[in-house]
């Protein structure tokens, strides 16, 4: 059995040989069906570059594509079922600003807005995650069933067909030699052209149910598109929220009140690189004084307070606000005046808070300029 199947594919290899080398023509099959070969074969190559390519949209790094195939391969040797996620750039973006927004502290606007951008960012990586699922689910999974069934299948019969065509047109050849006996050459040859029969039928469907399935095809394109379209629609709005917060920010940013800063001087540098821990020697220092904020003594007791430069007052009560953007402060806080609202309201900065008080609760120190 080994040596008779062997000797059929020698059989089909010299027939296959002497075609092309020879220039005997095989039995030539119709333009029809050539035309299903030539448009299965595109099918073929389109369903492999289509994966190809749809992975290296949703996963553009081909380095990070690399270092997952390869984790994939190892779990596959060791049996272990090791999950790798692709790294979204958008998330890895995201991820740096939320960091570098909390390190520079939340008291800060630029800070403030890193975060929510980050965040944002970090929402959009997570709907590409649930893009590549659904994508791989919908698009790509009955791709491989395509690739891997179908038309693996389709393959097998126009392989097999043209194997029993060699053998068809092998056995008339021979016979037309007066190579075959007398008695089996028509058994031999009606045997071999019933089977070229058998696989030409069910090439033939094979390749036809494959080329008129555009429904499925059709329904899963339109699958990937509205998962695109789903994926686009949430990032839109999550950066519209966002240029709106940043807008907000941005004002915000812009109508804080700029902090006074005096820079230090040489004198004042010089206290530590002399080594005196003690600053009796420099509270009469004007330059001590005017940089940085000595505490002074208070009028009425030994307590001592930030001194303010320019125009300020000195609270003489409590004040708890009631509404946004009023100011509230302790008694005996020193408030920097901003501006004067009307007769009963200043605005004014205290402890890096700026809003409005009323004018009866503080004490005037330095009026502002008229």
């Amino acid at each position: 059995m080994a040596f008779s199947g062997l000797r059929k594919q020698i059989n089909k290899a010299n027939q296959y040989m002497t075609e092309k080398i020879g220039g005997v023509e095989g039995t030539r099959l119709d333009d029809d069906f050539m035309e299903m070969e030539k448009k299965t074969d595109v099918t073929c190559e389109l369903v492999e570059e289509l994966q190809l390519k749809t992975r290296e949209y949703l996963q553009p790094n081909p380095t990070a594509r690399a270092k997952m195939a390869a984790v994939k391969g190892i779990s596959k040797l060791s049996g272990q079922a090791k999950a790798s996620t692709y790294p979204q750039p958008e998330g890895v973006l995201g991820e740096c600003m939320s960091t570098y927004g909390r390190k520079l502290g939340e008291d800060s606007v630029f800070a403030q807005a890193l975060i929510e951008a980050g965040e944002s960012l970090k929402q959009m990586a997570d709907n590409k995650y649930a893009l590549d699922d659904n994508v791989k689910q919908n698009f790509l999974e009955p791709l491989h069933h395509l690739q891997t069934k179908d038309l693996k299948e389709v393959m097998h019969h126009r392989k097999k067909l043209q194997g029993r065509r060699l053998d068809f047109d092998c056995k008339k050849r021979k016979q037309s030699k007066g190579m075959h006996d007398v008695g089996g050459k028509d058994d031999e040859i009606r045997l071999a052209e019933d089977k070229f029969a058998e696989s030409l039928h069910l090439a033939q469907m094979g390749m036809y149910n494959l080329l008129e399935n555009d429904i499925e095809q059709v329904s899963q394109l339109a699958m990937f598109t509205e998962c695109l379209l789903e994926y686009h629609k949430q990032c839109t709005e999550i950066l519209t929220a966002l240029c709106s917060t940043l807008e907000e920010k941005k004002e915000e940013a812009a109508s804080r009140p700029k902090k006074e800063f005096t820079p230090k001087t040489v004198h004042d540098l010089q206290l530590n690189l002399d080594g005196t821990d003690s600053l009796s020697d420099h509270i009469g220092s004007k330059d001590t004084l005017n940089a940085s904020p000595i505490p002074s003594p208070m009028k009425s007791s030994g307590t001592r307070t930030p001194v303010v430069q320019g125009p300020s007052c000195q609270a003489l009560y409590d004040f708890d606000p009631e509404n946004p953007g009023e100011l509230g402060f302790k008694e005996r806080d020193m408030i920097q005046l901003v501006s004067r609202i009307d007769e009963n309201w200043y605005e004014g900065c205290v402890n890096g808070k700026t809003g409005f008080f009323p004018v009866s609760y503080v004490q005037i120190l330095v009026p502002l300029p008229q």
